[in-house]
């Protein structure tokens, strides 16, 4: 089988997956109930975080919670060190499959991806030649749109190498970032509430 083949069949199994675990997850409430999800997660046992990081892969893909909220789900129900792995590998993963889906696909896939998000500014990253190097920016700061930025930068000419190194290397401050700050913010909001 050659490499194209194999990319191939590991997106369209990526996709498969996320579509069967989306609408799971519709039917069960998981991606409006913090509760939900956490009895889910916990009722699997050690499958359990499997299951996050597959979630963690989808909302990349079909955008269903904010990325924040779901780094800090992970954060509180596993903790800080586990949440933080498991995020990190979702993430990566997901962001992988983002760019190989528009590789594939091409630009209707960055439109569907986009949805209503303006994405004019970023089209004049890659007119101007300087996408390879704010997509790096980007990816290290967690205000960003980086799920767009990952469908982005599958149909430039970036190579896949450099994209996963930036992927790998700028998103753990970013998850970092947002894991510790809403967890924070949520703490805070407790202690007012309680």
């Amino acid at each position: 089988m050659d490499r194209r083949k194999g990319t191939l069949i590991l997106t369209a199994a990526g996709l498969a997956a996320c579509a069967a675990f989306f609408i799971y997850g519709v039917k069960n409430g998981l991606f409006v109930s913090e509760e939900a999800m956490a009895q889910f997660l916990s009722g699997l046992g050690i499958w359990g975080p499997f299951a996050f990081v597959a979630l963690q892969v989808v909302q990349v893909v079909i955008p269903i919670v904010p990325g924040g909220i779901s780094c800090l789900v992970g954060v509180l129900l596993f903790g800080p060190v586990w949440g933080f792995l498991y995020n990190y590998v979702g993430i990566c993963a997901g962001s992988v499959l983002a760019f190989q889906i528009a590789r594939k696909f091409g630009m209707p896939a960055v439109e569907r991806a986009a949805g209503s998000q303006k994405i004019g500014r970023y089209l004049k990253w890659m007119e101007n030649g300087v996408f390879d190097r704010l997509f790096a920016a980007a990816i290290f700061f967690p205000a960003a749109p980086d799920d767009l930025l990952c469908f982005l930068a599958g149909v430039t000419k970036m190579r896949f190498r450099r994209f996963l190194a930036i992927i790998l290397l700028g998103k753990p401050l970013s998850i970092a970032l947002y894991s510790l700050g809403l967890t924070v913010v949520f703490d805070q909001i407790l202690k007012l509430a309680g």
